[in-house]
């Protein structure tokens, strides 16, 4: 997965990288291929623009963000990434990093209030977001944008679904 080039995509990278490791904050490594809403994750030592893992906490330990959406590209004409051949077919080749820029912007937008309970606009958070690299949509048929709600002050400590926050 790529880290998306937008404003909000330097709080994710204080967040992920890949190779992290477990330590004794009691993490454990997650592929971003296997990342759920609800899961909780911290921040890493080192910075990278491209990743395959991140390093998941229980929520109730100090974090800085949780995934609360896995939402699959959608191409334009609205046909989803998956499902059908016609579908797939869409999307069959790499769109660009401005193209899932901006429907990932959309998408995250769009699913915050259901997951937090509050619109994204009156939110004391922030969401960000992981984009399917290139490489990950050719060589794994990666098509999914991950939407994370994450904080630039105090960390959290527990999950945000429903905090109205």
């Amino acid at each position: 997965m790529r880290l998306p080039k937008a404003p909000l995509a330097a709080v994710l990278l204080l967040g992920c990288v890949a190779g992290c490791t477990s330590s004794g904050s009691g993490s454990h490594k997650v592929s971003v291929f296997a990342v759920k809403p609800g899961q909780c994750f911290t921040a890493p030592g080192t910075v990278k623009v491209q990743l395959s893992s991140l390093a998941e906490v229980d929520c109730s330990k100090p974090h800085t963000q949780e995934a609360y959406a896995v939402v699959p590209y959608t191409a334009t004409g609205g046909a989803a990434s998956t499902g059908t051949p016609a579908a797939r077919a869409l999307t069959s080749s790499y769109p660009g990093e401005d193209v899932l820029t901006t429907f990932a912007q959309g998408a995250c937008a769009q699913r915050y209030r259901g997951y937090v309970g509050v619109d994204y606009l009156d939110s004391t958070l922030f969401f960000t977001y992981l984009l399917p690299s290139a490489r990950s949509w050719e060589q794994q048929a990666d098509r999914n944008v991950l939407c994370f709600v994450t904080t630039t002050g105090t960390m959290l400590t527990k999950s945000v679904k429903g905090s109205k926050q």
